[in-house]
């Protein structure tokens, strides 16, 4: 592990054509404060936790102080936003630092969001809220806690700044840390703007940096295009597992690699409902929890008409096609996982659709659900029926149940540990997240962001002895959503 000064900067997208970026240094900011800290994301990087308590770790991550190396850029992107196409958006906030090599050989980039306005900033004030930082900051933690792949954030850090919105709010930098900060968006700029060649530098350039396993290869842009579709399959099937809502997947917030990126309205389901957003002026439910799916596959195909400059059309469909088969079947192992099962024939495929009638019909806790099911025959068989409208649904469905579980001879101690492993017993719900916003921007106490970052470090088991250190009662963070805050919505205001 490294101290800060010992950090090796570079930003090889730096020297790509100039039409890719604008080089800017970050606006100084006065008096900026630690808000949180992830010992975790810093390990990515090899940067010492103890770092984070030094002076120049606020100067160097607020922006008022450059490392020698990085190279500060706004990348420019464009891309679908609800459905339609917007010319020109860019990095109108952030920053990419370049990237840094960790101890294992590993490169992550370092972002910062809302170190002042760029070229693409389009008369805004090139910050973002406290509120919104702390948000995407929690965000990343509480998926990387689960296996979703997602970007990280190392630290929020509050200047001393209002900045209006609906009304004046504090504002804060935050610092990102992620495998790349390429997206769908990227290439379409190129596209759209009728520039072949730099779509060709780009995907050359993506793959030599991100996909290396292609580059010698004489298909490498059909196996690249291929490779993203089955990671997006994965990470939409990933999200749909838990009851993650993205909130706004415009193209523009798709990673090339596959990672959960630029985190807005998210939410988690309390109860199953397949029109659930999070995001109140998503009013046509594009991007509702049940339509994730298909617009991954929709997204997917505007990346293809970009490629096109590489790749025939005809080819990219080709690829395309086995989107939801991919999709399909990454979800159908991670249902396997949630409820203990290995076979995954048409008896546990209608199990499975059984389950998630069962689920609509019923205002049942989506979270808790699962994780009372892993109980099951013994414990909380009692506990569950008092949570359904009708305990003969119940019934029908441990019945079937049953006799999957039975077929496979699977020892129910040893299946509680499987399903504890694939079902968490805390979930990052907006209630939760709200109230540590709250005591942040009303009394200035970061407490409660320490503490939701400590329980989801792990959200799949209790940890006395943590949880002691920093107050953490578990059975209040594992309690399910209040009813005046089920279905809770935001706004994109950040």
């Amino acid at each position: 592990m490294r101290k800060i000064e010992e950090l090796k900067f570079d930003n090889s997208f730096s020297r790509l054509k100039a039409d890719f970026y604008q080089e800017k240094d970050p606006d100084p900011v006065t008096g900026p404060y630690l808000v949180d800290f992830s010992p975790g994301a810093s390990e990515l990087i090899g940067l010492q936790p103890e770092e984070s308590d030094k002076p120049e770790f606020l100067e160097i991550f607020s922006g008022n102080k450059v490392l020698s190396g990085s190279k500060p850029l706004a990348m420019v992107y464009s891309g679908h936003q609800f459905g339609v196409y917007n010319p020109r958006l860019g990095d109108g906030r952030g920053l990419l630092l370049g990237e840094t090599l960790n101890c294992d050989g590993e490169k992550w980039d370092i972002h910062l969001k809302g170190c002042g306005p760029t070229h693409f900033a389009r008369g805004y004030d090139g910050r973002a809220t406290l509120r919104s930082s702390i948000r995407e900051y929690l965000g990343g933690e509480a998926l990387h806690g689960l296996g979703i792949p997602t970007t990280r954030s190392l630290a929020v850090i509050g200047i001393r700044e209002l900045i209006y919105r609906e009304t004046p709010e504090l504002a804060a930098i935050l610092v990102r840390i992620s495998d790349t900060h390429i997206r769908f968006g990227s290439f379409e700029y190129f596209h759209y703007t009728n520039k072949p060649d730099l779509i060709t530098e780009l995907v050359e350039y993506t793959i030599a940096r991100h996909f290396p396993e292609f580059e010698n290869e004489a298909d490498k842009y059909r196996l690249f295009y291929k490779e993203v579709i089955k990671r997006t399959a994965y990470l939409i099937a990933r999200w749909q597992s838990f009851g993650f809502v993205h909130g706004v997947m415009n193209t523009d917030n798709m990673s090339i690699t596959g990672c959960t990126f630029d985190y807005g309205p998210y939410g988690f389901l309390d109860r199953f409902n397949p029109n659930f957003t999070p995001n109140h002026s998503d009013t046509h439910g594009r991007y509702s929890y049940g339509s994730q799916a298909e617009i991954g596959y929709w997204n997917l195909s505007k990346l293809g008409e970009a490629l096109s400059v590489v790749l025939p059309l005809p080819s990219l469909q080709e690829e395309l096609e086995h989107y939801r088969e991919q999709f399909n079947r990454f979800y159908r192992e991670e249902m396997s996982q949630k409820l203990g099962l290995q076979i995954q024939d048409s008896e546990f495929s209608q199990l499975v659709e059984h389950l998630f009638k069962l689920l609509l019909k019923n205002p049942v806790d989506y979270t808790l659900f699962f994780r009372s099911l892993s109980e099951f025959p013994s414990g909380s068989v009692d506990k569950l029926k008092r949570q359904f409208n009708e305990g003969k649904d119940l019934e029908q469905f441990l019945s079937l149940y049953s006799k999957l579980i039975d077929r496979e001879g699977l020892d129910d101690e040893e299946r509680k540990i499987q399903m504890d492993r694939a079902n968490p017993k805390f979930i990052l719900r907006n209630y939760l997240l709200q109230r540590a916003i709250d005591k942040a921007l009303k009394e200035s106490d970061f407490s409660e962001v320490n503490r939701l970052r400590i329980v989801f470090q792990d959200p799949f088991k209790d940890r006395p002895k943590i949880f002691s250190t920093y107050g953490i009662d578990p059975e209040i963070y594992a309690s399910e959503t209040p009813e005046s805050f089920v279905e809770m919505q935001l706004g994109c205001s950040a």
